[in-house]
């Protein structure tokens, strides 16, 4: 769209965040129940894999997918979000704390979980910075770093939120993190809600045809995703696609494991590597 000089109304860009931040919440709820169970707790699973089935079933009935779904589009969205699946979402979004309370009140101050994550793995600020790692992983090692605040897209400079950061540098600062990341995901959907209900704008700049895009040049765009940075590189000529590349935060955590497992024992490999919520088919280039 930057490259070709696309238009996107407002709306569409809300509705783009909306289902952008349902899908952060999502990932972490992935990511949590199963670390838990890689450390032993079997219950956070259900909890967790419970309230992102919720996410899943909004996301079909949106998309007609529950993952894979090819809802955005050059120009906007495919087709607008109904009041109906909006009261669901904030419905959603009304029930979620209190579950994380309770995700809370069985594992932050569970005595085994501090002790198989407080000062294991330490990702001190410049080695972080040095492994090019971004996202809740960074922000744990005390570096303030957030792409929808420092280089904002889409309607982020809009919204009212605040990046969580930790600076203990461990796995358990990590999980903090992405605890603190639930609460301000379901703030900013909320937000989005809001603003999607009272707006009359047309969610797809029906000019654009897709299929005979032509564009020049090189452009590189930049989300903060779930896991980090996701950039995407695209150089073209015409109708002509030169390159495109990928980098994914799960690419650059995986290379940083040496370093944080180096002198800890075997038993703490699960809890340091699954703080870093890697995904492998993202690493698999």
């Amino acid at each position: 769209e930057k490259i070709a000089n696309i238009e996107v109304s407002k709306k569409a860009q809300y509705i783009r965040v909306l289902c952008m931040e349902l899908n952060r919440i999502a990932s972490h709820l992935l990511w949590l129940g199963t670390y838990l169970l890689d450390l032993g707790a079997s219950s956070p699973l259900f909890y967790a894999f419970r309230d992102r089935e919720r996410i899943l079933h909004i996301f079909e009935e949106l998309t007609g997918q529950r993952m894979m779904y090819n809802y955005f589009t050059f120009g906007g969205v495919r087709h607008d979000i109904s009041l109906e699946i909006l009261d669901k979402i904030q419905k959603f979004v009304d029930d979620m704390p209190a579950c994380i309370e309770d995700y809370e009140a069985i594992i932050t101050d569970n005595p085994i979980f501090k002790s198989r994550t407080i000062g294991k793995g330490l990702l001190q600020k410049n080695r972080a910075i040095q492994y090019s790692i971004t996202g809740p992983n960074l922000r744990a090692s005390g570096l303030n770093l957030d792409f929808r605040k420092s280089n904002p897209y889409l309607v982020y400079d809009e919204l009212d939120f605040e990046p969580a950061i930790e600076y203990d540098c461990d796995a358990f600062s990590r999980y903090k993190v992405r605890i603190a990341e639930l609460y301000s995901s379901l703030s900013i959907v909320s937000q989005c809600v809001k603003y999607i209900k009272s707006s009359k704008e047309e969610v797809l700049n029906k000019t654009v045809k897709p299929i005979a895009l032509n564009i020049n040049g090189e452009y590189t765009s930049s989300v903060e995703a779930p896991r980090g940075l996701t950039s995407c590189t695209v150089k073209a000529e015409g109708r002509n696609l030169l390159r495109v590349k990928w980098r994914t935060g799960s690419y650059y955590a995986v290379q940083v494991l040496p370093e944080l497992v180096r002198d800890a024992e075997m038993a703490d490999l699960m809890a340091i590597f699954g703080s870093l919520d890697v995904i492998l088919p993202e690493v698999d280039k």
